[in-house]
């Protein structure tokens, strides 16, 4: 008996010689064709659409540049660039502080008819030493002449400029007692700027008093006076537990610049300028420094005299 072989009769390979119509139509197919066409492909193909970035939207690039305004820079305020310019410069608390001092001496000498002052002269007028001043007035832009100095009258309006006293700044006086009745009445505001525009208290009684051209009006109309009268700038002359009260209510009401008179320490929020003098603590430090040249003078600390109490020397 004969093997069986892998050839036919004919010599051919078996199923050669079978018609096309009844062979298997996957047996010449590549045994990988039943399998998901997407075997081959990057499985994250289909997970991340931004695979294929030629089928993005050719503006995705610019939409990040919509998002931040800043971007865009020729679209700005044209006057955004100065005031980030004055924002860098900035000047110093120090500096702002001397400046009405350097004006004050500025003034006397244009009513003195004095033309041109030096660095030197004008530090003297105004008890600071010369290259402190320059700094200052650098901050301004004015830096003198070599040999010739500043010009006064020039001087005068840079610094009134920079100090807003070309403004109408509108001021109002919340607490009219000793203290406040004496700011009502100060004219020397308006020559630097500064308008009382309205005053006011908690006691009812004196509501409708005529203080410095002006009615007193009540404590509770302060959030509807300062919309009225646009106030910029609020005094607080109350007692001092009333302080921080008048103090939140006048920030929440807008008012972004507060001198605060009273003896308390009073927290305002960010965005809020607070200048605080206490006039009893001003008077100690001097009390303080008058104790210290007394002791010195006579060798050892001073001794209060008979009956009277150490707060005379050193108040508390």
């Amino acid at each position: 008996m004969r093997a069986s072989s892998p050839e036919g009769p004919t010599g051919q390979p078996r199923g050669a010689g079978v018609p096309p119509a009844q062979r298997d139509p996957r047996a010449d197919q590549d045994p990988r064709a039943d399998q998901d066409p997407r075997a081959d492909q990057d499985p994250r193909a289909d997970q991340d659409p931004r695979t294929d970035r030629a089928d993005q939207d050719p503006h995705d690039e610019d939409s990040r540049a919509d998002q931040d305004p800043r971007t865009d820079r020729a679209d700005q305020d044209p006057h955004a660039d100065r005031a980030e310019r004055d924002d860098i410069r900035g000047i110093p608390d120090a500096s702002i502080a001397r400046l009405p001092r350097y004006l004050r001496a500025l003034q006397e000498l244009a009513e003195a008819g004095v033309a041109t002052v030096s660095s030197e002269e004008l530090a003297a007028a105004s008890s600071v030493n010369s290259a402190k001043l320059r700094r200052d007035l650098s901050y301004l832009g004015s830096y003198g002449t070599r040999g010739v100095g500043y010009p006064v009258d020039y001087l005068v309006y840079q610094i009134e400029r920079e100090l807003g006293h070309a403004h109408d700044w509108p001021v109002v006086i919340v607490g009219v007692g000793n203290l406040g009745h004496a700011l009502a009445n100060y004219r020397g505001f308006a020559t630097r700027g500064l308008r009382v525009a309205c005053l006011l208290d908690a006691d009812a009684r004196r509501v409708g008093e005529i203080v410095g051209g002006l009615p007193i009006r009540h404590v509770g109309e302060l959030e509807r006076l300062v919309m009225k009268h646009r106030i910029a700038i609020a005094v607080v002359a109350t007692p001092p537990a009333a302080a921080q009260e008048v103090c939140d209510r006048l920030a929440a009401a807008g008012v972004r610049s507060i001198l605060n008179f009273a003896s308390a320490t009073v927290v305002v929020a960010d965005g809020v300028e607070l200048r605080s003098v206490d006039l009893s603590t001003e008077l100690q430090i001097l009390a303080f420094h008058e104790q210290r040249r007394q002791s010195a003078r006579v060798g050892g600390p001073v001794v209060p005299e008979q009956g009277a109490s150490a707060e005379t020397v050193m108040p508390a």
